[in-house]
């Protein structure tokens, strides 16, 4: 637990909102860095004219309503956080219409369309992706789709859109901009060519940093949810560069050659390189990216949607594989699935991660519940062992995010990955914390790192099984 920044009140509470693409979360923190409260929602998408968007409007009714649970709290900021791909038309001081889900696909022709418009991935580090996961494209789309309402519209990422419903202050903010989204450059800290002549770049709202204070509460929503009118709001991040924040306040990852892997929808290995990495060459096709830090850094990124995948895998079961109860069954089935070689081939979210055209299958199926989702979890370490090689991941790796708690996912991955330190955190030292420490980056995590235990097998066949199952299932779609 860190001291309190200097010159801070002590007496101070913090609130983080962290809009995620699956969850909502509100949390309550003292300045000392220890969480009060948390309050969780599910995220519904809404439906308009046959098109899946963001249900902003429900979402932020649901926020006020949270946000009064607090008004009692000697609450001084909250922060935003939210997830990548998401971005907002504001027209004359209101939202223009219910922004588009990045799963929504847009039609064949747009998307054509747009592909002709991007630039190389060694100017963005955004490869071209499915959907609205660019969400350049959803801005072409949107254009197409609310022409009069798009010409005036003042555009801002997802983060940034709370920052704006708590305050009436719009800005941007480089971690959401540089989040595949074609429009930014981040080796030049720089809106894309692309951006720049398409007429976007000036219709974003000015650029802040995630920790400037971007104004205090609208009068309605203070008196609306009994917070101070004084409470100020920060300008927000990226979910998963506020895992990053989190994780550098540890010392063994801090300054040092580390990777974080976020879990939860999308799995995302971030590395902190000790030397500078040429981004440019990285595989674009294995959904390889560049992100960027809260300092504008680029900062070597690797995805699949694991959390999507894994609750696909378990099918009808109502138990998650990362339930602290199940975890020593979920280990005591690992034996039997090495043995009889019970495997998942990806993908099961095409398009996305190191096998985008791969076609989804198991090899000797599991009937039984325990080893069906020990296998979900062994296929979960096996995908991300190949993401972090992809970005070239050593020495330390922190997981963090709600699939640290999964054993058989994060031990298998240490076995996988014998020379790198695998470790997992305190559940609290999550993206929350890192939004906290944007106002005290003195903050430590609460305890310790954990050293997890490789997992005991014979991983290393169980992998190249894993391997010739790929190649074999590649040669019968290419034959």
């Amino acid at each position: 637990m860190g001291a309190t920044k200097k010159g801070a009140n002590p007496e101070s509470a913090t609130i983080v909102i962290d809009l995620g693409k699956t969850l909502s979360k509100v949390s309550l923190w003292d300045a000392a860095g220890t969480m009060l409260d948390r309050q969780v929602r599910a995220n519904v998408p809404l439906e308009v004219d046959g098109i899946r968007r963001l249900d902003a409007p429900a979402t932020g009714k649901w926020l006020l309503e949270t946000l009064a649970r607090y008004a009692d709290a000697p609450v001084e900021t909250i922060v935003p956080v939210g997830h990548g791909a998401g971005v907002v038309a504001l027209v004359d001081g209101a939202l223009a219409f219910p922004p588009l889900d990045y799963e929504q696909s847009p039609p064949p022709a747009v998307m054509a369309e747009y592909r002709a418009q991007r630039d190389a991935f060694g100017v963005t580090g955004s490869p071209a992706l499915p959907d609205g996961l660019n969400f350049g494209s959803q801005l072409w789309w949107m254009e197409r789709l609310a022409p009069v309402a798009m010409a005036g519209a003042m555009l801002l990422p997802w983060a940034q859109y709370w920052a704006w419903f708590l305050t009436g202050n719009a800005v941007s903010e480089v971690t959401s901009l540089g989040c595949h989204s074609d429009l930014w450059c981040p080796q030049k800290a720089d809106f894309s060519p692309m951006a720049r002549r398409l007429g976007w770049a000036e219709r974003f709202a000015p650029l802040a940093r995630a920790g400037d204070a971007v104004g205090t509460l609208r009068p309605a929503i203070a008196a609306k949810t009994g917070l101070s009118p004084e409470v100020k709001v920060l300008a927000g991040l990226h979910d998963s560069n506020a895992a990053l924040l989190a994780a550098r306040g540890f010392a063994e990852i801090a300054d040092n050659e580390a990777t974080v892997l976020s879990t939860g929808t999308w799995f995302i290995g971030m590395r902190l390189p000790s030397t500078p990495v040429d981004t440019a060459r990285l595989p674009e096709a294995r959904d390889c990216l560049v992100n960027v830090d809260v300092h504008g850094r680029a900062v070597p990124s690797a995805r699949f949607m694991g959390g999507r995948e894994i609750e696909t895998l378990i099918e009808i079961d109502t138990r998650r594989v990362d339930i602290r109860p199940d975890q020593p069954a979920l280990l005591a089935a690992v034996p039997e699935v090495l043995a009889q070689q019970r495997m998942v081939l990806p993908t099961l979210m095409r398009g996305f991660g190191p096998f985008p055209r791969g076609r989804f299958d198991w090899v000797n199926r599991p009937e039984d519940w325990y080893e069906r989702r020990a296998a979900a979890c062994l296929y979960a370490a096996l995908v991300a062992d190949v993401s972090l090689d992809l970005i070239g991941s050593s020495e330390r790796l922190l997981v963090e995010g709600r699939f640290a708690e999964a054993e058989v996912f994060v031990r298998a991955l240490a076995a996988l990955r014998p020379d790198t330190a695998v470790y997992t955190a305190n559940a609290h030292n999550d993206v929350s914390f890192g939004a906290l420490r944007l106002i005290d980056p003195a903050l430590k995590p609460q305890g310790e790192l954990v050293r997890v235990q490789p997992l005991d097998g014979d991983l290393d066949t169980y992998r190249n099984r894993w391997h010739a199952e790929i190649d074999a299932s590649s040669k019968r779609t290419a034959a």
